[in-house]
């Protein structure tokens, strides 16, 4: 084989392995803006849902962002979008609108994370956090912690 077909032939193979590799880069990139923006949006319906809901009192939430087979962690409400809106209204029963305080958020694929500043029926601080995992932009689980805020702490960081 001759020098100058040896090197078109080395050259073609260098530059087919770039492209291969810069279209591999492209993809992961591609990858990674969309898992963004999955995220972004799954907070943004969280976001939304919580303040229909928690914030506005407003059950129809349910019917907008929750999935009827629901699945249900805390222990206090059944499985299902029907079970959380009846337990919903006992709750708002007499309960004004508020603003929700949304201290952090985070979405990781299907679950978004968030932490809240919230009060008890009795007025008494609470700290509040929700994990919901969503499917097909609907929220599809839930689990929840819930911490009424001590009037004395052993250290001095806030739990907000």
């Amino acid at each position: 084989m001759k020098t100058s077909t040896k090197f078109i032939l080395s050259a073609t193979i260098v530059a087919l392995l770039l492209n291969g590799c810069q279209q591999s880069q492209q993809a992961k990139e591609e990858k990674e803006q969309t898992q963004l923006d999955i995220n972004k949006e799954n907070k943004r319906i969280v976001l939304d849902f919580y303040q229909q809901m928690f914030g506005d009192k407003d059950l129809s939430a349910v019917d907008k962002f929750i999935a009827p087979e629901y699945i249900q962690h805390n222990p206090a409400v059944a499985d299902g979008a029907a079970a959380l809106k009846a337990a919903a209204a006992k709750w708002f029963n007499g309960q004004p609108k508020t603003k929700i305080d949304v201290q952090h958020i985070a979405s990781d694929g299907d679950l978004v994370f968030i932490h809240l500043k919230n009060k008890n029926a009795d007025g008494r601080l609470k700290s509040t956090i929700d994990i919901f995992r969503l499917e097909n932009g609907k929220i599809i689980e839930h689990w929840d912690v819930q911490q009424v805020v001590p009037k004395e702490s052993a250290n001095s960081h806030l739990m907000f």
